[in-house]
């Protein structure tokens, strides 16, 4: 047996006025996008905004349903509107921010793993990483320099191709 360990590397911050600007402006996007989430099911309100490397701004929030699984989250409502809109062009990094009734969103949530995959597959897509900034409506900001880091043993194409016949 040969026992092998994933570590995964990020920056901490304890505010925005410790961010570059462009990131700060970022995460802010997000934090005044959480206002635009559609939760009346579950009242926490996520907003994920992209930096694209033409300079762009984009946005997206989750969206609920009555029938829950009908649902979409933030982060891939944001992708979906890159690719509609934007269909050539590259993420360089996104800001993900939320905002609950009972919470004082206070610190950095990760993505669920659904859109874990979704933006290891974006990253894979465009052979280039994404840069993820997350953020309560306070506190703590975190860093990732990579999607791909939240997800070490993301399932891809080539998965698929090595089990084929």
């Amino acid at each position: 047996m040969e026992k092998q360990q994933f570590n995964t590397s990020y920056d901490v911050f304890s505010d925005t006025s410790e961010l570059k600007a462009e990131d700060a402006e970022l995460l802010t996007t997000a934090r005044k996008t959480t206002g635009n989430a559609y939760a009346p099911y579950s009242g926490f309100n996520v907003a994920a905004s992209a930096r694209l490397k033409n300079g762009r701004i984009v946005s997206g929030t989750n969206q609920e349903n009555a029938s829950f699984p009908a649902g979409i989250c933030a982060e891939r409502v944001l992708l979906s509107a890159v690719s509609a809109v934007y269909p050539d062009e590259r993420i360089d990094t996104i800001a993900i921010s939320y905002k609950g009734d009972m919470d004082n969103s206070n610190k950095p949530l990760a993505p669920c793993g659904i859109c874990r995959q979704a933006l290891v597959e974006y990253e894979i897509r465009f052979n280039q990483p994404i840069r993820l900034i997350l953020g309560g409506m306070e506190g703590e900001i975190f860093v990732f320099s990579s999607a791909g880091s939240l997800l070490p043993f993301a399932f891809s194409k080539t998965d698929l191709e090595d089990n084929t016949m």
